[in-house]
C-alpha cells in the first residue's frame, strides 16, 4: 500500500504519555514504523523545550522540527542534532497579570521567557516545572517580553475559574483552559494550527497529509487547522466535548492504545 509522505503532530501528555509519565509499547511500535517509513512523526505540545526534547528522545524521533510552548517557540533541528529555536513569538505580560489579578488574586502566577526558564510565584503542583524554575516576588514576573504564561488555581473548579478568567475579557492574547483550573497564555494569534502551518509550509507537504492528535483545549486550533485543510484531526476519547467538536475523528482513549489504533491507519511509504 502506498500513500504520499505525511506531517504527523502529536501533542504529548494525555495523548504521548499518561500521567505517570508512560508511553505505550503499541505507540513506540507505530512511531518507529511511520518515522522508518519516511513519514515526519513531530511533537506539538504545550511543554517548554527542556521538557519536550526528552519525549522525543524516549521515542526515538529527530523530527525537522518541533512546536513547544503550545506554538511560541518552534525548534528546528540543526547539523549536530541539537534544536535552537527556529521561529520565537513574545509578548508583555504585564496588563494580562495584573488585569487577571484584580480577580484572581489567590491564583499562582509563572512566565516562560525565550531561554526557557520558567519565573513563578505561589505554588505550582510538583512537576509542574521539572527542568527549570526560579520562584520569584509577583512584581518580577512583570514587565518583560514572554513566550507563556500560565495561572492556577488550586482551590477552584475548572468552570468557576473559567467564569472568572472570563470577566477580565482577554482580547490581546491567546488562551487556553486545561482540564483542571490551569491557564495556558500566548501571544496573540499564536497557538499549536499557527506554527504547524509554518512547518508544514516550509516542509511543502500539502494540507490534506497532515495527521495531528490530541486531547486538551489547547489542541482546539491545532485540530481545527487540521480539519480545515482536508486533514486527519484526531481526538483522544476521553477528551472534553469541546475538543472532540474541532476534530474529525475520535479514538480510542488512552488505556486502549487510542493513538496507536489510529497511527496503524497510516499506511508506510513504500519505495
Amino acid at each position: 500500500m502506498t500513500t504520499r509522505r505525511m506531517l504527523v503532530a502529536l501533542d504529548i501528555d494525555g495523548t504521548i504519555l499518561d500521567s505517570s509519565g508512560r508511553i505505550p509499547d503499541e505507540t513506540h511500535r507505530e512511531v518507529a514504523r511511520l518515522r522508518d517509513s519516511g513519514h515526519e512523526v513531530m511533537l506539538a505540545t504545550g511543554r517548554s523545550p527542556s521538557d519536550t526534547l526528552p519525549v522525543a528522545k524516549r521515542l526515538g524521533i529527530a523530527p525537522d522540527y518541533i512546536v513547544s510552548a503550545n506554538g511560541a517557540m518552534t525548534l528546528k533541528r540543526d547539523a549536530s542534532g541539537n534544536y535552537p529555536a527556529e521561529w520565537v513569538e513574545t509578548f508583555d505580560p504585564t496588563e494580562t497579570l495584573l488585569s487577571l489579578r484584580s480577580v484572581l488574586s489567590r491564583a499562582n502566577y509563572a512566565v516562560e521567557g525565550p531561554d526557557g526558564v520558567f519565573r513563578y510565584a505561589g505554588t505550582f503542583p510538583a512537576g509542574s516545572f521539572e527542568a527549570q524554575g526560579k520562584q520569584v516576588e509577583f512584581d518580577e514576573l512583570l514587565h518583560q517580553q514572554v513566550t507563556r504564561m500560565v495561572v492556577v488555581s488550586l482551590d477552584q473548579t475548572t468552570e468557576e475559574f473559567l467564569a472568572q478568567v472570563e470577566q477580565v475579557g482577554l482580547h490581546s492574547v491567546s488562551y487556553s483552559v486545561g482540564w483542571t483550573a490551569w491557564l495556558d497564555i500566548a501571544p496573540f494569534g499564536v497557538n499549536k494550527g499557527v506554527a504547524l502551518e509554518r512547518v508544514r509550509h516550509t516542509l511543502d507537504i500539502p494540507r490534506e497529509d497532515v495527521f495531528v492528535a490530541g486531547d486538551g483545549r489547547n489542541d482546539i486550533e491545532m485540530l481545527a487547522w487540521a480539519k480545515a485543510g482536508g486533514g486527519r484531526a484526531i481526538v483522544m476519547g476521553e477528551a472534553p466535548q469541546e475538543v472532540i467538536d474541532a476534530g474529525n475523528e475520535i479514538a480510542a482513549d488512552f488505556d486502549h492504545d487510542g493513538l496507536a489504533k489510529k497511527l496503524a491507519s497510516i499506511p508506510s511509504l513504500q519505495s
